[in-house]
């Protein structure tokens, strides 16, 4: 039971602090974007769930204020994968007892995030899938506010940020966060048909616009599984 709490907790630990790092891309890109210090602090302690962060502030960077309708319009759909978390994780965070009050259900959906639950369901029992979950979600937490504030003052200390190439970068973050995930063929021509998509569709629409279309071929693709490779009979 040691063994299992310890081995928690030190997963937590090691996916919690090299998560918690890359706050500090996201503070110097949100800031390159035309997020001001605190703009940029209270859009992570606020929002707080990494892809969805990356894809407002790349496509504001991209269309600026006049594409914050299309920008939040993105993060909202990447955002609803964690919905589905919170419904995979309740049964475990709630466990046996079923008297939780309503704080740590606020926290609880606060803290549900790609990297806690991935290390609560790599858990072999409950026990140590709660402790996973929270260790996660608090270190991250913690981390990436304190980072995402370091990555802010670093980003306008600079200056002209597009200087230094970081107008560019938020669209290479996302595509860094979005790369290990493109080892199966039907993901990789989800990721091509949604690229050839928004290519064609950024000349004729405006900011925004082509990353809620590209989203929309996606989805179609990837909910029909139009790609998948069957064995043959």
């Amino acid at each position: 039971m040691e063994g299992e709490r310890s081995a928690a907790i030190r997963d937590s630990l090691a996916v919690g602090l090299a998560t918690a790092a890359y706050g500090i891309s996201f503070g110097a890109l949100a800031v390159a974007a035309g997020l001001d210090v605190w703009q940029t602090c209270f859009l992570s302690l606020v929002m707080f769930t990494g892809g969805s962060q990356f894809a407002l502030v790349g496509v504001l960077a991209s269309g600026g204020v006049a594409a914050g309708g299309s920008a939040i319009a993105t993060a909202a759909m990447l955002g609803i994968r964690n919905v589905v978390y919170g419904m995979r994780m309740k049964p475990i965070v709630d466990g046996a007892d079923e008297a939780h009050g309503i704080w740590r259900r606020v926290a609880a959906a606060w803290v549900t995030i790609d990297e806690s639950t991935a290390v609560a369901l790599a858990q072999s029992t409950d026990r140590a899938a709660r402790i996973g979950f929270w260790a996660t979600g608090i270190t991250i937490f913690v981390g990436w506010n304190v980072t995402t504030l370091a990555g802010a003052l670093i980003g306008d200390a600079l200056g002209d940020t597009k200087a230094w190439g970081l107008d560019a970068a938020a669209a290479a973050a996302f595509l860094g966060l979005l790369w290990p995930r493109l080892k199966r063929f039907q993901a990789g021509a989800v990721a091509v048909a949604a690229a050839i998509v928004a290519t064609l569709a950024t000349p004729v629409l405006m900011p925004g616009l082509p990353v809620l279309v590209a989203a929309v071929v996606a989805v179609v693709v990837g909910w029909f599984d139009l790609f998948t490779r069957r064995p043959a009979a």
